[in-house]
């Protein structure tokens, strides 16, 4: 299965998260195999972005380097996809576009998010439209444990 992770849960999985959270759990579970996790360099970007954020970082404390060794390691275990300078819109918030985006050119099976905007009866048709599901982290993590 090849699985698109948002941001939310990539940030939530991050080095200074304790081991057993969901979020590390799913990570882990889609990035070891025998599933693909399924991302891009924006995707990658936006979580070295958020990362760095005041509140994240009052929660989370990583160095430049740390960060920068977690996008690493992220890569080196994806299928990475390129997107295109252009991409249309889909959804409600831009920032969402580019996960969007790697799911379909990225041909994934499942996009996991808890966004509600991935919930829009436009993104739902186009995700439907390409054979991709759209997946809280709680069922995708249900789901890929029944299957092991």
């Amino acid at each position: 299965m090849r699985v698109v992770l948002d941001t939310n849960i990539i940030v939530r999985a991050n080095p200074q998260t304790s081991p057993g959270g969901l979020a590390k759990d799913l990570l882990l579970t889609v990035a070891t195999g025998p599933h693909r996790l399924v991302l891009s360099p924006a995707i990658l970007a936006e979580v070295g972005r958020v990362l760095r954020y005041a509140h994240v970082q009052k929660r989370w404390p990583l160095s430049d380097e740390a960060i920068q060794t977690y996008l690493t390691l992220l890569e080196e275990s994806a299928l990475m996809v390129v997107l295109p300078a252009e991409m249309p819109l889909v959804v409600s918030d831009p920032d969402d576009d580019p996960i969007l985006q790697t799911a379909i050119l990225g041909r994934a099976d499942v996009l996991c998010s808890r966004d509600a905007a991935f919930r829009a009866p436009a993104v739902e048709h186009v995700c439907r439209t390409n054979g991709i599901r759209v997946l809280d982290d709680v069922t995708l993590m249900q789901e890929l444990r029944k299957s092991a």
